[in-house]
């Protein structure tokens, strides 16, 4: 979509871009980073003219040629919605907060949170791929009240495959009392996925920013991030 209009702005060809993180179908992004090696620089209204009307692009730069949207990343930052008190859910932000029915525990479901934050391999939460390893640093994991609305904010240098919904999953399990606060961390000692965790709806989750490192430190970065992780 995007790589269509940049090629119709541009009157080029093709254009490939390069983006910081993927999103499952449903999931949103507010801050997403693409990069891509174009003849000049895109003038952002032209493109809004050929985007559709959910698909803006905030900003265009020049950047340096060690670059890279993905593996030069520090960080990425989600927040997944929930509206647990049907009453008072907002039908306006319906399509990206997850409607409850049911009341949850928020102060169990930050407490199970904490336990999960640090290096982990996280099997039971990722769909394996096939010489992927599923060893991540989990930055950070809060679960606070934001009005009417329960916001988990997921933060880490990288992800693996459904962990952040399937890590959802298991905080809503604590939430609803289904599960002890210490079950998600139990997980942890897996070494497959959990046939037991639930991956939580796509459409309350958000991609809402993406750190990157000063220009010159930008090349080292992205070997870091390229090299296999162990425990």
């Amino acid at each position: 979509m995007l790589e269509d209009a940049l090629a119709t702005v541009l009157r080029v060809p093709a254009v490939a871009l390069t983006v910081a993180g993927r999103t499952d179908a449903g999931v949103h992004a507010t801050g997403q980073v693409a990069h891509a090696d174009v003849p000049e620089l895109p003038d952002r209204r032209r493109l809004s003219g050929v985007l559709p009307a959910d698909v803006r692009v905030r900003a265009v730069r020049a950047v340096p040629p060690a670059f890279d949207a993905r593996f030069s990343a520090t960080w990425r930052r989600y927040e997944y919605r929930i509206a647990d008190d049907p009453a008072a859910a907002d039908p306006l932000r319906r399509r990206f907060v997850l409607a409850w029915p049911r009341a949850l525990d928020a102060t169990a479901m930050a407490a199970a949170a904490a336990a999960l934050v640090g290096l982990h391999d996280f099997a039971a939460f990722c769909r394996r791929r096939e010489g992927a390893t599923t060893v991540r640093a989990l930055e950070r994991l809060d679960v606070e009240r934001d009005g009417p609305e329960i916001v988990a904010t997921v933060v880490a240098d990288a992800f693996c495959h459904s962990m952040v919904r399937s890590l959802l999953g298991a905080l809503l399990a604590v939430g609803e009392g289904r599960r002890p606060v210490e079950w998600p961390a139990g997980l942890l000692a897996r070494e497959r996925r959990a046939d037991d965790v639930s991956v939580s709806p796509p459409h309350g989750l958000t991609l809402v920013a993406v750190g990157y490192p000063p220009d010159d430190q930008l090349a080292a970065r992205a070997e870091l991030t390229r090299a296999r992780r162990t425990l």
